[in-house]
């Protein structure tokens, strides 16, 4: 066990220093030590002038010179890709790539510009002024004496180089990673989309819901009643509402092919588009329910509806959700009270829209309106109501009167603001 711990930990030491991405490291600092060295050959020179001088002047002037290069909108850029290649991050998103866009940025650089000519330079006379004096040691009469000494020094100048080139490295995560603003930005980013993969999630649950409910229904009744003639009626229905549950995910698939790496989906920003081999896109709104309401006929349930809604009095993006609702609304009375009727209202009130569904409910078990509490269907509708900026309430209403069928109503009830909805 003991020899197992050893091993380990001279595993854990020298493994570092024979990584690659040590050596691309000092090649990094290096560079920013040539910099500073060519400044100073150039300016203000070493002839006759003290250290004190020395380091004065060249250091004004390497950070005039570093200053004046941050201003560089590119510059940013050129040591976002040097500082990717050399110093191996674990993410290189955790480096930006990207031009100066704001003084905070040319700051950044700046400091960044700064500190890597700083710790370059000083790796870089440690190396120098380090390896003199070993040179004459091991070269020198009693070298002998100091040969066990270079294993020493070369494992502490290697690990000099590793944190040297950690510390660049978090430097540059800092100094060049993305800024506040920038995370801010990129976080809103990843909300957008969210609520995006949400929304047409969304829309496919309640496009294919409704279409395979109608479906089972129909096919059930055919086969129970056994005529001829409403078995072709009930594939007709069939086939009209496969062909449009297919249209809806042939948009939605649409949709999500067309999404912008940097942006919402377009069926977020507008009513409808084209694809490229002229499939249309355009999602169904308002104008449509009473399409919706012969198909739930055709299925075998009445539907009364009233829509007082003047044309083009609604924004699209409410237009759409709306029937969205009213489809969830119908598809629920489809699936737990077949047969029954289903009363829908859609007005447009002080200025509000308002939804109403609502259906007798039916004494059978499993289809109680508690059984409908925890759908996914409930839940969408109300998550589209309050980001409308409205609400939606569902669940069981006493009735006008007694129904043979057990009395009450399950009442959908949606309230959304006109004014948040363009």
């Amino acid at each position: 066990m003991t020899a197992f711990r050893i091993r380990g930990r001279v595993t854990t030491i020298l493994a570092p220093l024979v990584a690659g991405a040590n050596y691309a490291r000092l090649l990094h600092l290096l560079v920013g030590w040539i910099f500073a060295g060519v400044i100073l050959m150039i300016y203000p020179g070493t002839y006759r002038k003290g250290l004190g001088e020395i380091l004065t002047n060249a250091v004004s002037l390497d950070v005039v010179l570093l200053a004046l290069v941050a201003l560089i909108p590119a510059a940013r850029r050129a040591e976002g890709v040097q500082a990717r290649l050399l110093l191996v991050p674990d993410r290189e998103e955790d480096i930006g790539v990207e031009p100066s866009g704001t003084w905070a940025d040319r700051r950044r650089t700046a400091g960044w510009l700064i500190g890597r000519v700083v710790l370059g330079s000083t790796v870089g006379f440690a190396t120098v002024f380090g390896l003199t004096p070993v040179f004459d040691l091991l070269t020198g009469p009693r070298a002998l004496r100091y040969l066990p000494l270079v294993p020493v020094l070369a494992l502490g100048y290697g690990w000099l180089v590793v944190w040297a080139g950690r510390l660049q490295l978090a430097m540059a995560v800092r100094l060049l990673g993305p800024s506040p603003a920038d995370r801010l930005a990129e976080a809103e980013l990843r909300a957008e989309r969210l609520l995006e993969r949400n929304r047409l999630a969304r829309e496919l649950h309640d496009s294919i819901g409704h279409a395979l409910t109608v479906t089972v229904l129909q096919a059930g009744a055919a086969r129970e009643i056994g005529d001829p003639a409403f078995a072709a009626k009930a594939l007709e229905v069939i086939e009209e509402t496969g062909r449009q549950a297919m249209e809806d995910l042939e948009r939605t698939l649409v949709l999500l092919r067309e999404t912008p790496a940097g942006g919402p989906s377009a069926g977020g920003t507008s009513a409808g588009r084209t694809s490229g081999s002229g499939a249309a896109t355009e999602q169904p709104g308002i104008d449509q329910l009473p399409a919706l309401f012969d198909t739930a006929r055709a299925a075998g349930c009445p539907v009364e509806a009233n829509i007082e809604v003047p044309a083009g009095a609604l924004p699209g993006v409410l237009s759409r959700e709306s029937y969205r609702i009213v489809q969830e609304g119908v598809t629920n009375a489809l699936k737990y009270a077949p047969g029954q009727p289903v009363d829908v209202q859609v007005a447009v009130r002080e200025g509000q829209l308002e939804l109403r569904c609502a259906n007798r409910l039916v004494a059978a078990p499993g289809r109680a309106g508690a059984g409908r509490k925890g759908g996914k269907g409930l839940r969408g509708i109300r998550e589209r109501a309050v980001l409308l900026g409205g609400a939606a309430s569902a669940g069981p209403a006493d009735s006008p009167g007694p129904s043979a069928e057990g009395g009450g109503e399950w009442v959908l009830d949606v309230r959304l603001p006109l004014r948040l909805g363009s």
